[in-house]
């Protein structure tokens, strides 16, 4: 029996260890690192290695999508007080789910997800709710998920420290770096 083939965006290496861990043998998988929000671009290259990483140990092909930070600041500015969760986020969610699923129906695959659902940070009934949106819009399937249900982020933590990998400490944007910072402070 063949095998579904999905394309799944990434956001970080240590969520998607967990979670292509987990659908890599019900589907025939893709990576798709797309995160025009990562801000500062060190950090976007330290997570696309260590993403990277990841890919070549599961033996899974990864794509890249070119960083445009400077869009996503467009489509977020006005959002840049919103508390995490907030309308900022939604937009992020928006952007980087559309571009997966147009990624996804362009090369031929049968469905498409991310991995973004395995934070604590991250709206699964959002996230669930744009993919159908854009599975419908570029005629693909999507697959729902939780995947944070079931301990799946503790178990991604352990994961990721029995590989090493970087995790990082913030979502990603300016501004939830900024915001922990002042946590700190």
């Amino acid at each position: 029996m063949n095998k579904q083939k999905l394309l799944i965006h990434v956001c970080c290496a240590p969520d998607a260890l967990y979670v292509l861990s987990l659908i890599k043998e019900n589907y025939e998988v893709c990576g798709y690192f797309y995160n025009p929000n990562v801000f500062p671009e060190e950090e976007y290259k330290l997570r696309l290695k260590e993403t990277n990483k990841i890919a070549e140990i599961l033996k899974v092909k990864l794509f890249e999508e070119i960083y445009d930070n400077d869009q996503w600041f467009t489509l977020t500015k006005k959002f840049k007080n919103e508390p995490e969760k907030g309308k900022r986020c939604d937009i992020c969610y928006t952007m980087r789910l559309e571009k997966t699923a147009q990624k996804a129906s362009e090369l031929g695959f049968d469905i498409f997800t991310t991995v973004m659902s395995l934070s604590p940070w991250k709206k699964a009934d959002v996230l669930n709710r744009l993919g159908r949106t854009f599975a419908q819009k570029y005629n693909i399937n999507f697959l729902g998920a939780d995947f944070k249900k079931k301990d799946g982020f503790k178990k991604s933590v352990i994961m990721s420290k029995s590989y090493g990998l970087y995790r990082q400490d913030y979502c990603g944007c300016l501004y939830s770096m900024k915001s922990l910072k002042e946590k700190e402070a």
